[in-house]
């Protein structure tokens, strides 16, 4: 059977048309629950009290909230401009673990989950010939070439300049 039938298919889209003019951090908020005396929590404890002000100026664009709750695990809860939530339990993690997964939350875009992409295009007799690429019809002797090389350099269909002419017809004289 088939693996890719129960992916969700779509289109390849980029996040909020992130990249047109500037990079825009999809994380939009961050929920960070712990427990006030649980054992599983104390990497989070220490987090907060040494890294979490350092976090939240690197990444001001991200709103977190610190919400303690009694006998519990601690929990990261990421909410993305695109409406995915990421749930990531932090129990028994140490201080720089919580570190390196804030950071890895803050750099993604949200939609983590696998998709089967699919073309905005259809044929029905696909190439045999592979995709096309600037040397698909170059020389193979270019692989070789030293570059920079002067005979390449040369702009082609150039007119012979001014100066070209006078120092060609210096040389003609020299010869003769």
């Amino acid at each position: 059977m088939n693996h890719s039938q129960f992916l969700i298919s779509g289109f390849l889209r980029p996040p909020f048309y992130n990249g047109v003019g500037r990079q825009i951090n999809q994380l939009q908020r961050l929920t960070i629950k712990f427990c006030k005396s649980h054992g599983g929590s104390k990497g989070m404890r220490d987090f907060i009290e040494n890294d979490l002000v350092n976090f939240a100026k690197e990444n001001q664009s991200v709103v977190v909230y610190v919400k303690p709750r009694r006998h519990r695990s601690p929990v990261i809860v990421a909410e993305y401009l695109n409406g995915d939530r990421r749930w990531m339990s932090a129990q028994n993690r140490n201080q720089e673990e919580i570190l390196k997964w804030l950071s890895l939350l803050s750099l993604q875009a949200g939609d983590t989950e696998p998709i089967r992409y699919r073309k905005n295009w259809h044929t029905d007799c696909p190439s045999i010939q592979g995709p096309w690429t600037s040397f698909t019809h170059k020389n193979p002797a270019f692989n070789n070439v030293v570059y920079p090389d002067k005979d390449l350099g040369k702009p082609l269909n150039m007119p012979e300049t001014a100066t070209e002419k006078l120092l060609r017809l210096v040389q003609e004289q020299k010869k003769e």
